[in-house]
């Protein structure tokens, strides 16, 4: 009997998972860790198996393990930056290797919690496929504050991913412009037989350039902004950066001061007050005063 394809994509990932964790590791150590996973049953690797998704780890996920001889045969991944630096790839191996430790021991399941993600990542599947065919979607709407759905056309660009959210990025042919739909909005998704051109020049990643979260408001141009944090805000900041962009500027005992290159939208407002009264907008002057007013607002709020 044949592997199933769920199965070999598990293997895939736990082999990435396993070079990846030891940095570099023998075929010898790999065997041994194989035999140890609910994938080996206690049973050897055969070495003809190991090559074989070695070379489908290159062909699926385009991660390219290699032997380095000199260092006593040890395997380990090319670029192992490229890897972590993507987003989609770092995710799925990081899902598939903590799927992979559930199934090998069932205790664990009531030891981890997850995020739940509102129920229209349902309809995930039938959008990437109409990405993948190019072909136009019929999309049932309701959005916030609205009373009633209402149906039309989206040309699917792309997806993202925020806040605990899935949104779709497509043109609207109505409007002959590209907007912003939530997925959990969705109360239904039909793929129809029209198609369409994604356009040469849409790059998602472009789509996005100096935003934070899905406003992708082009009427605001991208600022310099600098930021000061102070207190037990500062590790967290710069462990998990506001943006991209985020560059240490100056620091002192008391504060770190960042520079960020970005769209000063209500969401990069919004990711400023998260850290409360640890941040301080330094400049520019207009965004320090809508910070100003945010925090004029929420004391209004307690008096």
């Amino acid at each position: 009997m044949g592997t199933k394809n769920s199965d070999l994509f598990s293997r895939y990932v736990w082999l990435i998972d396993t070079i990846r964790s030891h940095g570099r590791i023998s075929f010898k150590e790999i065997n041994e860790c194989w035999k140890r996973s609910h994938l080996g049953y206690g049973d050897d690797l055969p070495w003809r198996t190991f090559m074989n998704h070695k070379r489908a780890v290159a062909d699926v996920f385009n991660v390219y393990i290699e032997c380095d001889v000199k260092d006593g045969y040890k395997y380990y991944i090319d670029n192992p930056d490229d890897l972590e630096g993507d987003g989609l790839r770092s995710w799925l191996v990081d899902s598939y290797a903590t799927l992979n430790q559930l199934q090998a021991d069932r205790s664990l399941e009531h030891r981890i919690q997850f995020e739940d993600i509102p129920s229209g990542s349902r309809y995930l599947s039938r959008i990437l496929e109409a990405m993948r065919m190019g072909r136009v979607l019929t999309v049932s709407y309701q959005g916030f504050g609205k009373d009633v759905a209402s149906t039309f056309e989206v040309e699917p660009y792309g997806v993202k991913v925020y806040n605990r959210r899935w949104y779709l990025v497509g043109r609207s042919p109505y409007y002959d412009d590209v907007r912003i739909y939530g997925l959990d909005r969705m109360k239904e998704v039909e793929m129809s037989e029209k198609t369409f051109s994604l356009g040469a020049d849409f790059d998602l990643k472009d789509f996005f350039k100096g935003c934070v979260g899905v406003i992708a408001d082009r009427r605001l141009t991208i600022e310099r902004v600098v930021v000061k944090v102070y207190g037990e805000a500062r590790p967290y900041v710069a462990s998990l950066p506001l943006h991209s962009s985020q560059t240490e500027l100056e620091h002192d005992s008391q504060s770190t001061t960042y520079t960020y290159y970005v769209r000063p939208t209500y969401e990069f407002l919004q990711a400023l007050l998260m850290q409360a009264g640890q941040v301080e907008v330094v400049s520019p002057q207009w965004v320090r005063d809508a910070m100003k007013r945010l925090a004029e607002d929420i004391l209004a709020r307690y008096q």
